[in-house]
């Protein structure tokens, strides 16, 4: 009883405190943008400092702050090594087990549904540099199509199309070290490490491809549905194999 009391009486007084600074106009909002991100508006697509990508949160995360975006993807990949390390022991090779899944119709509509997913989450990554979304953003929605089809189909269907963990892992491996490429490429021409429109052409057949930001959408895209999609077989393995026992 006394936990909740604590609870509501914190809650009231957040209430009321939020109150009293709005009347008094302590926490009026910015009327201005900040240089900082004024800079990165009139630079993504027109200025002199291009990306050639009208998506200003693309331009900034892989081009203007590339770094930081390297840094999360070797976290990502530290963490995804971290959880396939729990289930080394775990085997993932094609099977002859065919689970037994859900019923017709559920098979039926989530083979639907999984197409579309895989549309969806196609044009969220290749289109990053465009529209809002990006590599990452589309390689967790795919990610999302396998993740329905093990329960419905069983993990064993995957198996059996050969599309195995240790397949995922190398094909996440590959991915992250095209991306790794495409940062070093502009080294063999004299320019700076991570460069953009200066090595990459923002063009292709006339279609805006904003320079390297499509191959790093892309890449990532890959990486990441690659390496959510080990752990999702992991898991799923794991689970039948304790249930076995």
């Amino acid at each position: 009883m006394n936990r909740y009391l604590v609870l509501i009486v914190l809650l009231v007084f957040t209430i009321i405190s939020a109150l009293v600074l709005a009347w008094l106009n302590l926490l009026n909002p910015p009327t201005t943008i900040k240089t900082l991100g004024l800079t990165y508006i009139e630079n993504t697509y027109f200025g002199p400092y291009s990306s050639m990508s009208p998506e200003a949160v693309t331009a900034i995360v892989w081009d203007y702050r590339g770094l930081d975006t390297v840094y999360e993807t070797a976290v990502f990949f530290l963490a995804i090594v971290g959880g396939l390390s729990v289930f080394r022991g775990v085997k993932t090779r094609a099977s002859t087990m065919k689970g037994i899944g859900l019923t017709g119709i559920a098979k039926t509509s989530t083979k639907i549904i999984a197409v579309m997913i895989v549309g969806a989450s196609a044009s969220i990554a290749l289109h990053g540099h465009l529209t809002p979304g990006g590599g990452f953003q589309g390689g967790s929605t795919l990610a999302v199509a396998f993740l329905l089809i093990i329960p419905v189909f069983s993990v064993y269907s995957l198996l059996n199309m050969n599309i195995t963990s240790e397949k995922l892992i190398a094909t996440r491996g590959i991915a992250l070290t095209a991306i790794g490429i495409v940062a070093l490429l502009p080294v063999l021409k004299n320019l700076p490490l991570v460069s953009n429109i200066s090595f990459y052409p923002s063009h292709i057949a006339g279609m805006l491809t904003s320079g390297s930001l499509f191959f790093y959408n892309l890449f990532e895209y890959i990486a990441v549905a690659s390496g959510f999609t080990a752990v999702f077989i992991y898991l799923s393995l794991a689970g039948v194999e304790s249930e076995e026992k």
